[in-house]
């Protein structure tokens, strides 16, 4: 019974890298941006559908981190070039004590990556004028995010270019400032970084 138990959970830790990778390759070359889209892509072209198989998201941002090690020699150019674009947003948008999320912070930005930020203003409608102010043409939308394991909410987005970079702008009530909603398909808190944090993370280089 122990033998077979161990060959299972073996065979289900294989199929969960085999996910990951497959994840990976879509986010890295396809432009794929939803972890959750990706995990469901792979999952459909391998043809593995039992739920104990689908990887987490640490494990496809590991598998992330790895194939762009491998194939994406630009990948640390195209870091470095989102982080000093995302320092001059924040310091464009510091009125609206901004954070930086994902992927930039995280370390596993490519070409095809935005720049991630949560904005706190408690009344949406501000921020909208500022970007009118300012001419900066900018798409709204929206989006779900979960606040903790039992309440969800919807929040305003904005999506606009600057030069070659695209930025993805999450507006939050200031209530959400000291409590970050829960990172994407997991339970932990989502990892921000406010501007100071970000300058020290771009001055040594690390993820």
């Amino acid at each position: 019974m122990r033998h077979a138990r161990v060959h299972a959970e073996n065979r289900a830790r294989e199929r969960r890298r085999r996910l990951a990778i497959e994840a990976a390759r879509l986010i890295s070359e396809g432009g794929i941006r939803d972890y959750g889209l990706a995990r469901r892509k792979a999952a459909q072209r391998l043809g593995l559908h039992d739920e104990a198989s689908l990887p987490r998201n640490s494990e496809i941002d590991d598998a992330l981190r790895e194939h762009q090690r491998l194939f994406r020699a630009d990948q640390p150019d195209a870091l470095r070039q989102r982080r000093e674009a995302a320092i001059e947003a924040m310091e464009f948008f510091a009125r609206f004590h901004p954070r930086l999320v994902g992927a930039v912070l995280d370390g596993s930005a490519d070409g095809h990556s935005a720049v991630c930020l949560h904005l706190f203003c408690d009344e949406p409608e501000g921020f909208a004028r500022f970007l009118a102010e300012h001419h900066i043409p900018a798409h709204p939308a929206s989006r779900t995010l979960r606040l903790d394991r039992s309440r969800s909410a919807e929040f305003p987005v904005w999506l606009f270019s600057a030069g070659e970079v695209a930025f993805d702008v999450l507006v939050l009530p200031e209530r959400l400032r000291r409590q970050a909603p829960l990172d994407r398909g997991g339970e932990k808190p989502m990892r921000r970084a406010s501007l100071g944090e970000l300058r020290a993370l771009f001055a040594t280089g690390s993820a």
